[in-house]
């Protein structure tokens, strides 16, 4: 459940988007596919009027394209329906919203339609969008490795490691990149096995094959920055089997959503509390101490060819 307030940002939902608006905004599409992009996101909200945050999805979209001056009929149209029919106060009325805050709240509703409302013609302008595909830095079978400290790996949301609290080198992760794609053709993802604990000793190549427990890990994006930042180093490359890793690893899906969120592979190289770990056959799915489900393999023979 979200929080809610009388500000049309006061919401988890409305910050969430907003910062996939503007991953999504990157893309050399028209308003009409970029709307498509953003429900396909967030399906349940979008499509179901009886969703309580259905009007809040509506409403951010329409305010952020107007922002960035993104013309699209449908958006606008289904923003000002739902502010001239009242169903996003009726919502918050019904959510127990004082009379005081409904007032601030329309009052926040009418600043957007103004927004949305102001003449399409003379705001449409190009906006800064990517040229061509990202560039991949990684191929599917590069082996990398990379520094750690308490079982986590650089923070690449700072500038340099030497910034981190408390951050000091004690260990090395290992990781194999499995899957790779572009979102829509153009936003880059990347999708990594990791040995489920660091290691104190540096791996080198020849060395994988012989570490044992590798953990499927969710897939995330990789700018050159977070690249340099993370300090990964290609130590070489193995040929992955893809009948084999599909055996493995039978839930894969495409890292559509990371690409689009801008999630940094960053949040996937470091490692979990080892008892949360415990080796199991390949395909079936392991249950951690703390909850959820992952996928393990005891050896990357398991998911090679040859």
């Amino acid at each position: 459940m979200g929080t809610w307030g009388t500000g049309l940002y006061s919401g988890d939902l409305a910050m969430d988007l907003r910062s996939t608006i503007a991953a999504v905004a990157r893309l050399p599409f028209e308003g009409d596919r970029l709307a498509e992009i953003l429900c396909a996101t967030e399906p349940g909200v979008a499509n179901n009027p009886d969703d309580e945050e259905h009007t809040v999805f509506w409403l951010v979209v329409a305010d952020q394209f107007a922002r960035r001056a993104i013309g699209c009929a449908r958006v606008r149209e289904k923003a000002l329906a739902i502010i001239e029919d009242g169903a996003d106060l009726a919502v918050h009325a019904k959510r127990g919203m004082s009379s005081a805050d409904l007032r601030k709240r329309q009052k926040m509703l009418a600043e957007v339609r103004e927004r949305v409302t102001a003449a399409v013609a003379d705001r449409v302008r190009p906006r800064p969008v990517l040229k061509r595909p990202q560039a991949f830095l990684m191929d599917v079978g590069d082996c990398l490795v990379y520094p750690t400290s308490g079982k986590h790996c650089i923070n690449s949301y700072y500038p340099s490691k030497d910034k981190i609290p408390n951050w000091k080198q004690d260990g090395w992760g290992a990781a194999i990149v499995i899957d790779r794609g572009r979102a829509f053709d153009f936003l880059t993802w990347y999708r990594p096995l990791t040995i489920a604990e660091a290691t104190t000793e540096k791996p080198d190549f020849a060395m994988l094959r012989s570490l044992t427990s590798w953990v499927l890990r969710s897939p995330g994006t990789c700018s050159p920055v977070h690249f340099k930042r993370l300090e990964l180093e290609k130590i070489g490359a193995l040929t992955v089997d893809p009948i084999k890793l599909a055996h493995a690893f039978p839930p894969m899906k495409p890292g559509t959503s990371a690409a689009i969120n801008d999630i940094s592979i960053a949040n996937s190289l470091g490692f979990p509390p080892a008892a949360a770990l415990v080796p199991i056959t390949p395909g079936a799915p392991g249950k951690s101490i703390y909850g959820g489900s992952f996928f393990m393999i005891p050896r990357l023979e398991d998911i090679l060819s040859g």
